[in-house]
């Protein structure tokens, strides 16, 4: 990664990568939401989920290559290649921070 992102967001990248879905829940607070492709995800359980069914689904690449902030969040543009419709396609993933862990996320196109 060549932008200057915040720890917890690094963290979130480099565990998206490896697939770690138990190490990416982990960096979210207790009731944590994320929201993902329309739905909605509460708490490190279904987070650790949503991460374990997408990593399994799908192969793919993450590449953070924006940042900006927005109305109070973290805003971090990435270039995603993989086997998945619609590939590529570049994302947009809206960070809110509590501390040094992640209390909101919101992905979209």
């Amino acid at each position: 990664m060549n932008l200057n992102l915040p720890q917890t967001i690094e963290a979130y990248f480099k565990a998206d990568k490896k697939g770690s879905a138990q190490t990416l829940s982990e960096l979210f607070t207790p009731d944590a939401v994320v929201v993902d492709e329309g739905n909605t995800y509460t708490g490190r359980d279904a987070i650790r989920q949503w991460m374990a069914n997408a990593s399994t689904e799908y192969t793919y690449t993450v590449e953070p290559f924006a940042r900006a902030e927005e109305d109070g969040r973290t805003v971090i543009t990435s270039h995603l290649v993989g086997n998945f419709p619609g590939s590529p396609v570049d994302l947009r993933y809206f960070f809110v921070l509590e501390g040094n862990q992640i209390a909101e996320l919101e992905i979209v196109p």
